[in-house]
């Protein structure tokens, strides 16, 4: 029987799938999105708890639902998690078509829920969906390809292309108004296009026209300069979301105020949700947050370090722009907690509450678990001959 070396771990070609993927898969990165999990129900029954007595729900209504949708979402990484590069990129593709579809006609059916942004689509039985968190990693995939498919001797104009529909997407989201995806998307098109080979000046060209769209965004609505200007006033309001959870984070100190025993989860409307990083600050005080941000680090620098010898341009693509975009989120959503970015309404991935955000972040970490799996790297035109079919 023969053997081929993946890695460091030898594996017979005749091996059934499971211990295929065991010995091939990344242990390290998905032993700490479980320890995420873990965070996130562990923080849910604190947080969550005075939202379901707000809304006349059982007391751990809300921590039920979380527990619900990860298994969801972990079931749904394992399975894709076990996908070879040209499965994911065929789910990518076919995933972006639905999740653009439903985008596009968010304007006309979706609702906003009293919110001010229509992001979501009701669906029957009391659930909803936010078409734009599927829709990130799903993007990444297919820019990938175009972006990997230019760089085929006789390839079409993939970086064009993919450029053409960063545009749309972005504009698409800037319209609900949801400029914290539209910049997620933007700098993760950046990324994949940096990794692609772009020069350096067409992505200073890009980031400019991002900020003049900024600008124009500042005037043209009211939502994003309220935002900005909350986040430039030289004095943070007591009594907006920023002020609590400011307030809860300097209380918390090192080791914060007990579990259970933090005020601002009944003060912060989405302390379940956009600023759970202020609840875990403070009950669990500056080392859990620490023990959050290694874990997240942890996945991007090793998933970037598995993908540094990759030959196969799709999956190197595709494998930076998802971890960059997975790791970006992670630190948007604390630098908003704590003040180094304006407010976007973004979640924290695995640790927030929300099916859509859980679900989402279960599909593009099975698609990077999915790229990083060790294998065998042939020559650099063996790969690209193979990446035509």
């Amino acid at each position: 029987m023969t053997e081929m070396v993946f890695g460091t771990s030898p594996v017979r070609a005749g091996d059934p799938i499971l211990p295929r993927w065991w010995r091939t898969v990344d242990r390290w990165s998905l032993a700490c999105v479980l320890g995420l999990f873990a965070v996130g129900l562990l923080l849910g029954l604190a947080a969550s708890v005075p939202l379901a007595e707000k809304n006349g729900l059982p007391q751990f209504y809300y921590v039920i639902r979380q527990a619900v949708f990860g298994a969801m979402a972990l079931a749904t990484m394992l399975v894709i998690s076990t996908f070879s590069p040209r499965m994911v990129r065929r789910i990518g593709v076919l995933g972006f078509l639905a999740a653009f579809v439903v985008l596009f006609a968010l304007p006309f059916i979706g609702t906003d829920f009293g919110k001010g942004a229509v992001r979501w689509l009701r669906l029957p039985g009391g659930m909803s969906v936010q078409p734009s968190e599927f829709l990130k990693p799903f993007f990444v995939a297919i820019c990938a390809w175009f972006m990997a498919a230019s760089q085929e001797v006789g390839g079409p104009p993939g970086k064009i292309f993919s450029f053409g529909l960063a545009v749309v997407v972005v504009v698409l989201l800037a319209m609900q108004p949801d400029f914290g995806q539209a910049s997620l998307v933007l700098f993760s098109w950046c990324v994949m296009y940096f990794i692609a080979g772009a020069p350096l000046y067409l992505l200073g060209g890009v980031m400019g026209l991002a900020c003049t769209g900024g600008v124009f965004a500042y005037g043209a609505s009211e939502h994003f300069a309220r935002r900005i200007n909350g986040f430039l006033a030289a004095e943070v309001d007591p009594r907006t979301q920023l002020g609590y959870a400011t307030n809860a984070i300097q209380e918390g100190g090192f080791f914060g105020v007990g579990v259970g025993e933090g005020t601002v989860k009944w003060s912060l409307p989405d302390a379940h949700t956009d600023f759970i990083i202020a609840v875990a600050a403070e009950e669990y005080g500056l080392i859990l947050v620490l023990i959050i941000i290694a874990l997240y680090s942890a996945i991007v620098i090793r998933s970037l370090w598995r993908l540094q010898d990759e030959r196969n341009p799709f999956v190197r693509i595709a494998g930076t722009g998802l971890a960059c975009a997975f790791g970006v989120q992670a630190l948007i959503n604390m630098g908003v907690a704590v003040r180094l970015l304006p407010a976007k309404g973004m979640t924290l991935p695995f640790v927030s509450y929300g099916g859509s955000s859980v679900i989402a972040s279960g599909i593009a970490m099975g698609m990077l678990l999915a790229l990083t799996r060790s294998r065998p790297q042939g020559r650099l035109g063996d790969v690209l001959g193979r990446g035509r079919g």
